[in-house]
Order: C-alpha cells, then sequence, then structure tokens
C-alpha cells in the first residue's frame, strides 16, 4: 500500500521521503518509508506537514521513541513550516505493505 500523497511541491514531498528514509525501527534493518510505516503525507499551502503513520504493531517498544524522533527530523527540512505526526493503527500494519526492497532485505522474498 503506497503512501497518500497530498502536496502543491513534489520537490518538498520528495524532501519529506527522503528524510523519512533515515528513519529506522531499531529491530528492523529497514527504513520506516521502506516497511510501509507511512500512510499519508500532507503539506498544505502554507508548508505545514502532517505525516500518518504507523508502527508494526501497537505494543511495539519504539511507540514511545520513533514518533518523536521522526517529528524532529521533519521540522528540520528545508521549507517546513511545521511538522506532526499522527500515530494510526488502522489499517493495521501487515508484512505485504513492505516495498519489495524491504522484503527482499528482511527475506520475505
Amino acid at each position: 500500500m503506497p503512501a497518500i500523497i497530498n502536496t502543491h511541491s513534489t520537490e518538498l514531498a520528495q524532501r519529506v521521503i527522503d528524510t523519512i528514509k533515515t528513519c529506522y525501527d531499531p529491530e528492523i534493518p529497514v527504513d520506516i518509508w521502506e516497511l510501509g510505516l507511512i500512510y499519508e503525507i500532507n503539506i498544505d499551502d502554507e508548508s505545514n506537514l502532517k505525516v500518518m503513520m504507523t508502527l508494526t504493531s501497537p505494543s511495539c517498544p519504539v511507540a514511545e521513541t520513533l514518533p518523536p524522533e521522526v517529528e524532529q527530523k521533519l521540522r528540520e527540512i528545508e521549507g517546513i513550516k511545521s511538522a506532526k505526526i499522527e500515530l494510526t493503527f488502522e489499517p493495521p500494519w501487515e508484512k505485504e505493505m513492505m516495498s519489495e526492497v524491504a522484503q527482499l532485505e528482511l527475506g520475505f522474498m
């Protein structure tokens, strides 16, 4: 399930994606973009960023630390006025949401 991207700037969206790709679940050697943890990226006309993401499970050990870490990195992107992470578990994450890159890396293919 690819992320939904709503923005007026594809360049800014690409910078957001590139930044997200620097964020990893410490237990899995694949970035959160390739894992399919990002459901939606919204950048409004004033460059306020809202990202809807999930975790591999509601009881994920990094539930308290990963979203704020991602949010902090996103705030540092040039051109972003504000950044907010919204955590959701609907739909629940499944390994089929991973990209082929992630599935290969983790031995699922």
